[in-house]
């Protein structure tokens, strides 16, 4: 999978993932390969994503996240 972090400065992440934790505005989910389209808020919170088998986190503030064809798209103000 695919996942881009963008912000008003640019691409903050750019990385080849094996899933993702997001902290959406209705409870946290999770995104693993072959998950089904979908566009969410996120709040204030932590991207955590495993990248070559390691865990990684990302500060985010208010956003949305956009899921498709296993691309991640997170925008947000942080």
């Amino acid at each position: 999978m695919k996942l881009r972090i963008i912000t008003p400065t640019g691409c903050n992440v750019e990385a080849a993932v094996t899933k993702v934790f997001l902290p959406g505005g209705a409870g946290a989910f999770e995104v693993l390969q072959g998950h089904a389209p979908i566009v969410s808020t996120l709040e204030k919170g932590s991207v955590r994503y495993e990248e070559g088998g390691r865990m990684k986190e990302y500060a985010v503030e208010n956003g949305f996240v956009e899921v498709e064809n296993d691309t991640i798209l997170v925008c947000t103000e942080k």
